[in-house]
């Protein structure tokens, strides 16, 4: 058996007092998300954090009406029963996954966490064969419906369009500030600055093995430095360059993804066909950092190509003439 399901009881097997339970400790979860997502937003984007402030406040009404509920059927005392209690019941994303990935994808799981606590209730309700189970669950579709259109209410009262369009652009930023451009100087440095080293081991030694060794030391070298480089130069907060941290880690992650590339075809024992490989290899790289430059930084495609490909041939030709010589 699989450690920590083994225990959970089945939604089928709940009785409706569990259920009622269930509900008011994923009202109070739902709200707190809402609160921590308004509480990440408040400084960068105030308005989309009075949407999830009234996103919160819906869950603690419907909260406070559950509650008032199971006082009125079953008294004050409610069972201890959580969603990771209960087999096959919808789950969230942990909140520190989703802030990290920005404004757009808070929206988005808002609205997955309405709709996904409603398509569960009705399902449940489907299924049931008890008048007063389906009743109660069919209310809870019907109010979790009512979040999501509730949501659109508060994004239209407090979010109007020139607001979301600015706070758009600021994610947007911000993103590319904090991911893209350490990741493509990542990219390109593990890219190009790694071929010299691999191609005059390759063409010097004729020895894969060799050579591979050198890729792998160059590339996980030089991603730990472009890290650390990226990470202490700026700790974000004039530049609005956001987390160092993140910033390091795409850095440095990227330029050992760029440098390993044209490492890995060196597993192969043969020289000429690990040569071609690691080559194609290369091309495909250079040509990427191209259009990250062309859609992310807006940097005419074919200026970002020459510049690339250019410094791509001069590094490769001076690491084949180093080695072959």
């Amino acid at each position: 058996m699989v450690p920590g399901f083994a225990n959970r009881r089945r939604f089928s097997d709940l009785t409706e007092q569990e259920i009622l339970a269930l509900a008011i400790s994923s009202e109070e979860d739902d709200a707190q998300i809402y609160r921590l997502y308004a509480e990440r937003l408040r400084s960068d984007f105030p308005d989309s954090a009075l949407v999830f402030d009234g996103m919160a406040a819906e869950e603690d009404g419907h909260r406070t009406a559950l509650i008032e509920l199971h006082k009125k059927r079953f008294g004050t005392v409610i069972p201890l029963i959580r969603r990771e209690h209960v087999s096959g019941f919808y789950a969230r994303s942990p909140v520190w996954l989703i802030e990290n990935l920005g404004l757009e994808r808070m929206r988005a799981q808002a609205r997955e966490m309405e709709q996904s606590a409603e398509a569960f209730y009705r399902k449940a309700a489907a299924q049931t064969t008890d008048a007063d189970t389906r009743a109660l669950l069919g209310d809870l579709a019907a109010a979790e419906a009512g979040h999501d259109k509730k949501a659109g209410q508060l994004e239209a009262a407090h979010l109007g369009q020139d607001e979301r369009a600015r706070e758009d652009a600021d994610a947007h930023r911000k993103f590319v500030l904090t991911w893209v451009q350490p990741g493509l100087a990542g990219l390109m440095d593990g890219s190009v600055s790694t071929l010299a080293p691999i191609f005059a081991t390759a063409f010097a030694t004729q020895d894969t093995h060799t050579t591979f060794l050198v890729g792998l030391a160059a590339s996980v070298g030089a991603g730990i430095s472009m890290g650390f480089t990226e990470a202490a130069h700026d700790d974000g907060v004039i530049s609005g360059r956001g987390s160092p941290i993140k910033r390091g880690f795409a850095s440095g992650l990227m330029t050992m993804v760029g440098g390993l590339g044209h490492a890995l075809p060196y597993l192969i024992t043969d020289f000429w066909t690990a040569t071609i490989i690691a080559l194609i290899v290369v091309f495909i790289e250079l040509w990427a950092i191209a259009w990250i430059q062309n859609k992310f930084m807006e940097t005419p495609f074919m200026r970002a190509a020459f510049q690339v490909v250019l410094g791509g041939a001069l590094v490769f030709a001076a690491g084949a003439l180093i080695g072959g010589g």
